[in-house]
């Protein structure tokens, strides 16, 4: 770090001339309350940037912005969505992935309603101790919220502080490195303008292709900008590329209804419904996949083409079989469900898929 220490020993100039640029550039999101707002006394909803934070993990503000004011809308405080069931909640969030944070909401939803009276906790470690709220969403609840000098890092920070201070060790490793120079920078005069401001620089500004270097405030101080080595920042990993795993899904009707099942709580899509299906298998190819187990003796078909998808961690290819049944049975660990009225259950992208897949003819019986 000594060959950045006359950057550092800049930090009040640095800091700033990026509160200058965000009080003029600020992006109007719909949970943020605005530079001139705060000068008019009105201060941010703990509500809303604890439900914005949680949707914004490892999903883009584009993205949330709808799924942000459908909560709102239905939900309007803490305590109306501790009074939701989960089942509700599941609904609403299906399209954003990543379901643990659906269920930790609730969780979190509980425990404020009913344990602390509807009061958000406003010590960093307190924060800490909430379902689903770690160290990033602590920070930038106690920051941005409470004007807390707590040290933000997300990825856009990452990107800004990477090219600022030209760390060329790639990521993750370069994390730790990130971290000192954020927490070094980090102010105790408007935390939380001066987090956002650093993350709207990287969305706007510092964007990972496209970099609008003549418009960044820190440029004149910018060390990979004067190297020439900003494009390349931050270095990563090369990541191992996905596996594809492959399955059987069974989609059993009677009378436009589909028989439905609940996911276990714990693990990928948790707590979601779907269409039944047998083990996801990592698989090179269709050749000699293993015949499916059907779970019910019947004539299935199975209907032309599959569904894709991609997770984090692997890529799904899913075969469709399809049995019309002629009396209403139960099968096991599951409902009928109307097929008209899909939107009304926890319907994961995946299993929305399915439901396009099959197509058009359910509707007609």
């Amino acid at each position: 770090m000594d060959s950045t220490v006359t950057i550092v020993d800049k930090k009040d100039e640095l800091v700033d001339a990026l509160l200058d640029w965000y009080d003029h550039n600020a992006r109007v999101l719909p949970w943020r309350i605005s530079p001139e707002a705060k000068i008019g006394g009105i201060s941010p909803n703990p509500y809303h940037v604890w439900l914005s934070e949680i949707m914004l993990q490892q999903t883009t503000v584009v993205t949330v912005i709808p799924y942000f004011e459908k909560f709102i809308e239905a939900w309007p405080t803490i305590e109306k969505m501790a009074q939701a069931d989960l089942d509700d909640i599941l609904t609403a969030w299906a399209g954003l992935g990543y379901y643990a944070r659906a269920r930790n909401l609730y969780k979190c939803a509980l425990y404020i309603a009913g344990e602390l009276g509807g009061e958000f906790p406003t010590d960093y470690d307190d924060l800490l101790k909430l379902p689903g709220v770690g160290v990033y969403t602590a920070a930038a609840i106690s920051s941005i919220v409470y004007d807390f000098p707590a040290t933000v890092v997300d990825g856009n920070v990452e990107r800004v502080l990477s090219r600022l201070f030209n760390i060329t060790t790639p990521l993750p490793d370069s994390r730790p490195e990130i971290r000192e120079y954020a927490e070094l920078l980090t102010p105790d005069h408007r935390p939380g303008d001066y987090a956002q401001g650093l993350m709207d620089l990287g969305a706007t500004i510092c964007m990972p292709r496209v970099l609008k270097c003549e418009s960044c405030p820190l440029h004149d101080d910018c060390k990979s900008s004067a190297l020439g080595t900003a494009a390349e920042l931050p270095a990563r990993i090369r990541k191992k590329a996905r596996q594809t795993r492959r399955g059987y899904a069974f989609w059993a009707e009677y009378d436009g209804k589909v028989w439905l099942r609940r996911r276990p709580e714990k693990g990928l899509l948790g707590g979601m419904m779907e269409v039944p299906s047998d083990e996801w298998v990592p698989s090179n190819s269709w050749d000699n996949f293993p015949t499916p187990r059907i779970p019910i003796i019947a004539n299935w078909e199975i209907l032309p083409g599959m569904v894709r998808h991609t997770f984090t961690h692997f890529h799904l290819e899913l075969k469709i079989i399809r049995l019309d049944l002629e009396e209403m049975i139960n099968l096991q660990e599951g409902e009928w469900c109307p097929v008209d009225e899909k939107d009304n259950y926890a319907l994961p992208t995946v299993m929305k898929k399915i439901f396009n897949h099959v197509g058009e003819p359910l509707l007609d019986l």
